[in-house]
């Protein structure tokens, strides 16, 4: 059994959360959702850091970014599948 490096919390989520130190672009990160009990893996393009966000798929501006099955905010740049989902890219709708 693998241990996960990113977890999402349903299907629909287009956000994982990375839950391990030190997380390397490049590397291939095995991916579980957490409600359904199902993984997949896929490369991360960035080094991101613990807690942070990861594209699980690609996103563009406009789009919700959806964690744990909530609305966590709006892209407002571009993010590859595999990105890193942050301030520089992901803001509020609440102002």
């Amino acid at each position: 059994m693998s241990i996960p490096q990113l977890l999402a919390h349903g299907p629909h989520d287009n956000v994982g959360v990375v839950v391990v130190e030190g997380l390397k672009a490049g590397t291939e990160a095995f991916c579980v959702i957490t409600e359904n009990d199902t993984s997949f893996t896929m490369t991360v393009n960035a080094d991101i850091p613990i807690g942070h966000k990861v594209a699980l798929k690609d996103l563009v501006a406009g789009d919700t970014a959806v964690k744990y099955g909530e609305d966590v905010g709006k892209i407002v740049a571009a993010v590859a599948k595999g990105g890193h989902v942050h301030t520089h890219n992901l803001k509020t709708k609440r102002w």
